[in-house]
């Protein structure tokens, strides 16, 4: 029978999306590049293969959907994986409706929980994941195109989930600090990338040489491509970092509302836990407002 684990933000460190999407391709053998495409269900069919071969009897692997864009399919891949839970004895509910919609922050909370319960029960046995689910691709791009997870994402050190982004010096005095989180100001995407203007060869009569014309074509027409594919994967990127930021920003800002309130006042951690949240950092300027004034405090009232 499976080991249920209950652990929470509150009592244990989580990883972050890149170290998740790393230990989930390098176990699988998949090629996973956004937490959102483990809404499919499969990974979480074949890690449950892993967890009990024998116990409960193997996962019906012929029945998962390795390859699928579909929704429908998503939730015969979940119904597979909800088998395996009941037999093994697993008590979590699986949000099946929330998981197939790919949004990030119900995928990431799921997988954060599914990567506890491994840990609580694997046993460090060896396992083929290609061959088990014979030879099929794992990820979001089937038959192998496109770039591998292992080229697309590579896992940072692990560290702390607020201050991951960047390293700042030490705090500035919290005196100077605004007493309002501040919500994050959106990332501008990449602009288009302008194309290289056309070579033109001109003869002694004045008229273009279709031949050097074409070469000179041929050539922009590629860097064209190479460019394009850069834009679209920093436009990935940039989307997904602004996805977990917003993530990460309105837990914040719940734990502002709850210091706040109340409830939490004359309790002896709510100066520290607002001198926390309120601290600035060298290089990150507290906002400005629109008469140019830093946003240090609450206007007066008369």
């Amino acid at each position: 029978m499976a080991v249920n684990v209950y652990n929470t933000n509150v009592t244990t460190e989580n990883l972050s999306r890149h170290e998740i999407l790393a230990w989930v391709n390098d176990s699988l053998h998949a090629n996973f590049t956004k937490i959102e495409d483990l809404s499919s269900g499969a990974a979480y069919c074949q890690f449950m293969e892993i967890l009990f071969p024998v116990s409960i009897g193997r996962v019906k692997l012929k029945k998962v959907k390795f390859t699928t864009r579909l929704e429908h399919e998503y939730i015969g891949n979940f119904k597979v994986l909800q088998e395996a839970f009941d037999r093994a004895g697993v008590e979590k509910v699986i949000p099946v409706e929330r998981l197939i919609k790919g949004r990030f922050q119900d995928n990431f909370e799921f997988v954060q929980w599914f990567k506890k319960f491994f840990d609580a029960n694997f046993d460090g046995h060896e396992y083929d994941p290609v061959g088990q689910r014979e030879g099929q691709d794992l990820g979001p791009n089937p038959g192998g195109k496109g770039p591998s997870a292992k080229q697309a994402i590579a896992a940072p050190p692990k560290q702390s989930q607020i201050s991951r982004v960047a390293k700042p010096a030490a705090p500035k005095p919290a005196a100077a600090a605004p007493t309002t989180m501040q919500a994050p100001r959106p990332v501008a995407a990449p602009a288009a990338a302008a194309a290289p203007p056309a070579h033109k060869a001109v003869t002694n009569n004045g008229r273009a040489n279709s031949n050097n014309v074409k070469a000179g074509a041929g050539g922009d027409s590629q860097e064209i491509q190479k460019l394009t594919s850069q834009i679209n994967e920093l436009r990935t990127t940039i989307d997904g970092l602004e996805k977990e930021r917003d993530f990460y920003f309105n837990k914040l800002r719940e734990i502002e509302m709850v210091c706040q309130g109340d409830e939490f006042e004359g309790n002896p951690l709510q100066p520290k836990v607002l001198e926390i949240l309120y601290a600035t950092e060298d290089g990150f300027d507290a906002p400005v407002t629109e008469d140019g004034a830093a946003a240090v405090g609450d206007e007066e009232e008369y």
